[in-house]
This record gives structure tokens, sequence and C-alpha cells, in this order.
């Protein structure tokens, strides 16, 4: 599992953890805040009211994180997965159709559950299956559909705007996303063969009971909480910002986020390969720091070239945030229980991923600016690196 040449299994569960995190966060999850400023134009939402679709489905769904990491450790992330991505195609379609809040909240929910059952956690324990020494290349270089879909869903739906209008541009990507992650992940083998899997097998198998009292697991918790809530909550503002706020073109915002997503290529490659040279506890506290460091040029966004430094420092964190994560739990836990320990943690991360954009939009509705909501998230990063910070390098538990 260790060697650099990947066996056609490996190939295949890079690839699906690509084409499927390229879908359900690079199109569904990062394209959905492209659409905000028609929501508002439209319906005269307010932005915590639009900000506040992703939170709400995310608070009711996450509650079932924990049962769909039981279910892929029972089961297998394979099956978990195919329903998520049609269900997050639903969700995007749906969304296209809307003409009131309740269908908004109800085709967000769609969105949360594709995101939950294939998103993240099914690719994660699927990756820690397959890769044992080079884990973090392997979570690298499939997350890298998360920034390349990312990149390219803001230029594909100004385009599809420009075209046909934003209803039909958001049905054609659900559409599209089915399309692309579908028949790689009814294709992919879940597990490895026994040979490969001699490592998995030899690992101790620890009580969950036991690491729910560890320390260790209560502090990832609480750092991933931060560095995800500060990162969502800066992201899902960003066209809201550039568009309503600066007052840039569709042209000028789409192209400054796609430079985030691209950046956060750069990221996912580089944390990836830190990951695998260095503790993951000091990958995870420069993750957090590009980010703590990024959100205050967004104070002076208007001075000229610094909203690109801000998207290439914001994008090298944000590339490495989502991905460290899983690399530090199975550090610290080994991946017997992962999609039970995943399933905790990104339930708790789901709640920060949600309700911090509604935060931010919130306080710019409250305040009229977004000073305030930024300044939060500032302290949100800095407390994601005190806490990682006091994480061990290593437990005796992998």
């Amino acid at each position: 599992m260790g060697n650099s040449k990947l066996s056609s299994g490996q190939f295949k569960v890079v690839a699906t953890g690509f084409l499927s995190l390229f879908s359900l966060v690079g199109i569904m999850f990062y394209g959905l805040p492209f659409f905000y400023d028609f929501w508002f134009k439209e319906f005269r939402w307010s932005r915590a009211t639009i900000t506040s679709g992703n939170a709400f489905a995310k608070i009711i769904v996450g509650l079932f994180g924990f049962f769909a990491g039981w279910l892929i450790d029972r089961y297998g992330p394979r099956r978990l997965m195919l329903t998520g991505i049609l269900m997050g195609g639903v969700a995007l379609i749906g969304l296209s159709t809307v003409t009131a809040l309740w269908q908004f909240y109800l085709f967000y929910i769609f969105s949360a559950l594709g995101y939950m059952c294939g998103g993240p956690l099914p690719n994660q324990v699927l990756t820690a299956r397959w890769f044992n020494k080079s884990r973090g290349k392997a979570m690298g270089f499939a997350y890298l559909g998360i920034g390349i879909g990312g990149m390219l869903v803001p230029q594909i739906a100004k385009w599809l705007n420009v075209h046909f209008g934003w209803h039909q541009a958001l049905m054609i990507l659900g559409i599209l996303m089915v399309a692309i992650a579908f028949p790689m992940a009814w294709a992919v083998k879940e597990n490895p063969d026994t040979t490969s899997m001699q490592t998995k097998q030899d690992e101790p198998r620890i009580p969950l009971k036991s690491m729910l009292k560890s320390r260790p697991f209560y502090l990832l918790m609480i750092s991933s909480m931060c560095s995800i809530g500060a990162v969502s909550g800066t992201s899902q503002n960003l066209k809201l910002f550039f568009s309503l706020d600066l007052k840039y073109s569709q042209s000028e915002a789409a192209n400054v986020i796609s430079l985030v997503l691209l950046a956060s290529i750069i990221g996912r490659l580089l944390m990836g390969w830190l990951a695998d040279k260095f503790p993951k506890k000091y990958v995870m506290i420069l993750i957090s720091t590009l980010v703590a460091g990024a959100i205050p040029l967004l104070y002076v966004a208007s001075s000229p070239g610094i909203i690109y430094l801000f998207a290439f420092i914001f994008g090298i964190g944000l590339g490495g945030d989502y991905m460290i994560i899983p690399l530090m739990a199975a550090e610290l836990f080994g991946i017997k229980v992962m999609g039970r320990i995943m399933g905790l943690v990104l339930t708790a991360d789901g709640l920060a991923e949600a309700l911090s954009p509604m935060l931010v939009g919130w306080l710019r509705d409250r305040g009229g600016s977004y000073a305030n909501g930024f300044a939060s998230l500032i302290l949100l990063a800095i407390i994601g690196i005190i806490a990682v910070s006091m994480l061990p390098r290593k437990t005796n538990t992998a």
C-alpha cells in the first residue's frame, strides 16, 4: 500500500473520490452560493434567509451523521455514496424550480443528505481502507475534485446563466452532477483484497466508548468545527459580498471565486504531501493559520490587488482544511471505527458549516457591513489553532 504505483483498484478509488467530490462539493456546495444574489434579487429574501437554507438543512440532517457513519462501517461506503449522488442531483434540479421558501428549505435538505451520504464521509472511509502510508497523497488527489469543480462551476454557471437563465443553469448543473459522479461510484470496489487489508486486520480495535471519553476526540472536534466554520462562513458569503457590497459584475465575482478554488488545488496537493512527511497536527495548525491570516484582507478588499492576495492565501488554506481532518482522525484513532468517528466529527462540523455563514449574513443585515462577521470568523480560526495545538501527535489507539 505504501508503493508509489497505484493498483487498478486504488486508481478507481481515487477516481471515484475525485468525481464524487467534484460533483457533490465542487459543483453543489461551492456552486450554490453563485446563485445567492439571484434569489436575493428575485425573491427579496435577506442574506440571513438565503444562507439559512444551508443551516436549516445541515442541522436537521446532521443529527443522522453518526447513523451514516455506522452504516458505512457496517455495509460499506458505496451504496450510501450512490444514494447521495442521486439526492444531490434532485436538490439542484428542485432548487431551480422553487417559488416559495418552504420549497427552498425542502430541497436544501436533499442537498445536505446528498452531501452527507455521497460527499467527504464515505470517500474518506473508502480512501482509508485502500491506502496506508500514502494516504495523505491519495486523499489530496481525490480532494482535487473539490478544487477543480469549485474552480470551474462559477465559470460554467456564469455561461449557463447568460445563455439559459439562472433557473435552467441550476437544473443543468444538477443533471451534470449525477452524470459525472454516478458511473464510477457504481463500478468501484469497497475493499481491497485480503492481502492488502493486512494492515487493517492487524490494527487493534479500540472500543468507540473509550474514544468518546478521550480528550483528543473532543479537541479534534472543536478544532475541526472552528476551522470548518471559519472557511464556510467566508466562502458562503463571498458572492454576496462581491456582488452586493463591492459591486462586482457577475464575471468579476466568478473570476475571484474561481481563483480561490484554483489556489485550493495547490493547497490540497501541498497539504497532502506535507501530511505524509510531517506530524499532521502541525499541518493542521498551518492550514488554520493561513485561513486566519487571509480573512483580515477582506477589510481592505477595495485596495488594488488585495482581493487576489486574499484569494490565493485563503484558497491554499481551504484546500487543506477539509482534507486534513480525516487524516488526523485516522492517525489518532485508526480506521476500524473511522466511519463512526468521522460521522460524529462531521455532524459537529456540519453544524459549524451551517450556522457560521448564517451568523455572518445576519451580522451583515444587522450592522450594514461585513466587519463584525469577518471578525467572528477570525476568532473562530484562532480558537481552532489553539485546540489543535493541544492535540497529541499520535495516540496509542492506532
